[in-house]
């Protein structure tokens, strides 16, 4: 398979075009998929990063070596729009994959939403929405709870990134918030998690991953909640990327088997 790149998957009037990269692995498909969504705090980062801190390509690689095509996407950072544009975005990407994938060896039936920090934010989300297709969620330290995030301290950057999504303080867009906030909304069809976090992460907190967990867990939803001792942010601590690739793999192998 011939990997593609900068196909665009969506255009919204006043808007830049969005697009997505398919890296495909060896062998004839249809494979399963990983779509991917890039983490940045919502305000940076684009489709060809995975973690800043694995080694260039080794989240890419490791996936296709498993067998997955990764369909990564961008999506519009807050300085251009608020949310829910970027839901809508991850929307229009599953859409192009169940449209166009079946021509490019993807199999749309068996998808994977994996992403990280404001990433897996937005996979959880959109693994919420019963989308077509998707048949688990991997949520690397990804927000949950907006409404219970800690509130910015008198030496913080204002806008937060949380605010920046929201267009403004919390406390003044908390419907907003809270439909931004995966924890509120789980229900009892949504599909398996996988959520992982390090426990010495200072940007998102453990607790939003745990109320998560718990939240999926009061509907009845298959989830699992990993605390990784003396993880940071982006993996910042963890010497060698198996530590956390494998059990997320080990979790997209099953779902979609």
């Amino acid at each position: 398979m011939t990997d593609l790149r900068d196909v665009p998957f969506s255009v919204v009037p006043g808007f830049r075009p969005l697009a997505l990269d398919v890296l495909s692995p060896e062998g004839a498909g249809p494979h399963p998929v990983v779509v991917f969504v890039h983490g940045g705090g919502w305000r940076v980062g684009d489709r060809r990063t995975f973690v800043p801190t694995f080694p260039a390509a080794r989240g890419f690689d490791l996936i296709r070596a498993a067998g997955f095509a990764v369909v990564s996407i961008d999506y519009r950072l807050t300085g251009e729009a608020v949310f829910p544009a970027q839901l809508d975005d991850v929307r229009a990407a599953l859409a192009w994959v169940r449209a166009h994938g079946p021509e490019h060896g993807l199999d749309a039936t068996r998808m994977v939403l994996w992403g990280e920090s404001a990433g897996g934010h937005l996979s959880a989300l959109a693994g919420l929405d019963r989308q077509r297709g998707v048949r688990g969620v991997v949520d690397w330290y990804g927000p949950s709870d907006l409404i219970a995030f800690p509130a910015p301290g008198p030496d913080d950057e204002r806008p937060t990134r949380e605010e920046s999504l929201v267009g403004g303080p919390i406390p003044e867009h908390t419907d907003l918030a809270r439909a931004a906030s995966p924890a509120r909304r789980a229900h009892a069809e949504a599909p398996p998690f996988h959520i992982a976090h390090g426990d010495a992460d200072d940007l998102v907190p453990p607790a939003q991953s745990e109320a998560l967990h718990e939240a999926l867990r009061a509907q009845g939803v298959e989830s699992t909640l990993t605390l990784v001792p003396g993880a940071g942010h982006m993996w910042r601590g963890v010497a060698d990327p198996a530590a956390v690739m494998d059990p997320a793999l080990a979790f997209a192998r099953r779902v979609t088997a």
